[in-house]
């Protein structure tokens, strides 16, 4: 998620999203035979998909620590005269604990029909979670296909920001589409264990009207018709993926060795923002040379009509309404975006209580760029950062005990990255730099929390900060410098 920019020493808050809800409403289909027989399915092809998951303890309502998401498959067509959204989802799950139900997160859209493994199952939605009422057992994995249409909605977004938005799928005036959803919001247009410990990989395709182009996180496959499609090979949160329809304009590039990019824009609202994406390439050496080589296939970016930033995997949505105010600003967010590909989508939190670990990373290495960019003094910014911990610790307490009603304020950004510049300071660049690429290169593609976090920078480091870096997260005053 991106944070606003240090200019002349004076930063603003952060930006993201919020919105409102609706009744659930469902078609439940008919109950399986007893004697139905499941086919054997080799589950192997989405072995990368495999997590841990844990309960979210800050937002306990979403996600399922006991299923694990290892694929998902959607395809969906958008038809913006109705603005109905038709989609059918295969879903490859494992589950962690013997179950009575299958349970995902889910909006209340028509359900069509619903099988496991070939078989009809009795489902509804029910209080935004799609109840699937088939036995399973740990450890057996099954393929769930839900097929539903509707008209989407957005969700709540817990905050206090003023620039909030709603999260999940948002329908435009223009008939398109776009989304972005932390903490949550992937369930507002397909069925998701929407929580961050549960990675999957994707195959999205979807289906627009010509003239329309359809955009999602991932590698970008063949274009059939009016069909677009994406692949993700790595594994990915739900709130990492992103969904945007509109009638876009293409340019594509190369990033550091030859990592292709993509671009996706709306001519004429969003023409003055192309030589800002251009500058990708410029952003990644700058992050590749502190952490180590991009870490996906493909990256890219689609403009969508918003206030805010996203680090939706190998395609960040950023919004052009923040271009249109300052340049600067939405570069530097951007730069913000992409140094997320590393700290938060490569290595990610297992849960909401840790998004200082992914947001301490990101705005640290943003100051890093602004420094480069206007040439203040590492005191400069030291005692910047120090200010903004102490106001920001006052008003919403540590960065280690986020509050739900909260979500990405200041204080998980600020705070934190005031604590990896006292890190900064202890280790020196070159060991500090070597740590966090190490902690990046080597924990790929997985979950990731404090204990885990510390244990890593101890033996990387071979000395104890502990100390120090549980002082940043837990106390209600800024520490002491070091």
């Amino acid at each position: 998620m991106h944070r606003t920019p240090l200019v002349a020493v004076a930063l603003a808050t952060v930006v993201l999203i919020a919105g409102c809800d609706d009744k659930p409403t469902a078609t439940p289909t008919s109950a399986p035979s007893a004697s139905a027989t499941p086919p054997k399915t080799d589950y192997t092809a989405w072995a990368k998909g495999k997590s841990t998951p844990v309960a979210d303890p800050v937002y306990p309502k979403h996600g399922n620590a006991g299923l694990d998401v290892l694929h998902y498959g959607l395809q969906l067509n958008w038809a913006p005269s109705t603005k109905s959204l038709t989609g059918t989802a295969t879903i490859q799950v494992r589950p962690v604990e013997d179950a009575a139900t299958i349970t995902l997160d889910f909006k209340p859209y028509t359900l069509d029909s619903v099988t496991v493994d070939e078989a009809p199952a009795d489902a509804a939605v029910q209080n935004e979670k799609l109840v699937v009422r088939h036995p399973v057992t740990a450890d057996q994995p099954v393929t769930l296909v839900v097929a539903y249409h509707g008209k989407p909605a957005t969700t709540p977004f817990p905050t206090h920001r003023g620039d909030a938005e709603p999260l999940g799928l948002t329908v435009t005036k223009e008939g398109g589409l776009w989304t972005m959803q932390e903490p949550f919001g992937a369930f507002t247009w397909y069925p998701a264990n929407d929580q961050p410990s549960d990675k999957a990989l994707y195959d999205v395709s979807v289906t627009v009207p010509a003239g329309f182009s359809a955009i999602a996180a991932g590698t970008p496959g063949a274009v059939q018709g009016n069909t677009f499609t994406y692949r993700s090979d790595e594994p990915m949160s739900s709130y990492l993926q992103t969904l945007a329809v509109g009638k876009y304009k293409k340019v594509t590039a190369k990033g550091p060795g030859g990592t292709p990019l993509t671009y996706w824009y709306r001519p004429g609202a969003d023409a003055k923002l192309v030589p800002s994406l251009r500058k990708s390439p410029q952003f990644l050496s700058f992050l590749e040379q502190r952490f180590g080589p991009y870490p996906f296939a493909t990256g890219g970016i689609v403009l969508v009509d918003s206030e805010s930033g996203m680090e939706t995997q190998q395609m960040i949505t950023m919004g052009d309404k923040l271009g249109k105010r300052d340049t600067a600003r939405f570069e530097t967010d951007l730069l913000h975006e992409y140094a997320h590909q590393w700290f938060g989508d490569t290595v990610t939190t297992s849960t909401w209580t840790d998004l200082w670990l992914n947001e301490g990373w990101a705005t640290y290495i943003q100051f890093l760029w602004e420094q480069q960019q206007t040439h203040f003094s590492d005191k400069v910014l030291r005692d910047f950062l120090r200010k903004s911990d102490a106001d920001l610790r006052k008003r919403l307490g540590p960065p280690g005990h986020p509050q739900a009603a909260n979500f990405a304020e200041g204080n998980v950004y600020d705070c934190p990255a005031a604590m990896l510049m006292e890190l900064n300071d202890a280790l020196g660049d070159a060991k500090f730099f070597a740590l966090a690429k190490a902690w990046v290169q080597t924990q790929k593609y997985t979950q990731q929390d404090r204990a885990s976090f510390i244990a890593f920078v101890n033996k990387q480091t071979g000395k104890d900060f502990t100390k120090l870096i549980n002082s940043w997260l837990d106390s209600k005053t800024t520490p002491k410098s070091s």
